[in-house]
């Protein structure tokens, strides 16, 4: 299926080079971006991420409006050079004037977040509890300490996690 992105990147830079009339290098294309984002433009590696997941359930859009979205921060910075905003003018100008695509900033793909175990800290406070994130929980783990900003007491593991 990624056959079809990479297609789409190389539709899109042949539209780019017709409307300003020059080449542009060919950017590497990686497919290991998880998470929220959709895409992500890395303008001085001169490198495209994609979401996998995010391009199987929302196939069509994805290759018309994020594909396009992507490659227009990486042509606005080889046109227009470091000192422009990332969905600025320039940007705006290449998803209206090159691909005729609305210039949105975000998508709205349905994202599916993963479950995160949060692990239960107590203090002496009544009715006190801090969920720690996996990280945090392994820093105390090392030797950090953490201390309730109300009674500056030590924050101790209750033994307990949640699922959230």
């Amino acid at each position: 299926m990624p056959e079809l992105l990479i297609q789409r990147v190389e539709i899109c830079y042949q539209q780019a080079e017709r409307f300003f009339d020059r080449a542009f290098p060919r950017p590497q294309v990686s497919f290991k971006l998880r998470g929220q984002k959709a895409g992500v433009a890395h303008l001085h590696e001169n490198k495209l991420r994609f979401n996998l997941q995010l391009y199987r359930e929302n196939h069509e859009d994805f290759l018309r409006q994020t594909v396009a979205h992507e490659v227009a921060h990486l042509v606005a910075h080889q046109v227009f050079g470091d000192g422009i905003q990332a969905h600025g003018q320039e940007w705006q100008l290449i998803m209206r004037g090159v691909y005729e695509l609305p210039p949105a900033r975000c998508h709205n793909y349905a994202v599916k977040r993963r479950a995160v175990t949060r692990y239960l800290y107590r203090c002496p406070c009544p009715q006190s509890e801090f969920a720690f994130t996996a990280q945090r929980h392994a820093l105390v783990g090392q030797g950090r300490r953490y201390l309730c900003k109300r009674c500056r007491q030590l924050l101790a593991y209750s033994g307990q996690t949640r699922v959230e």
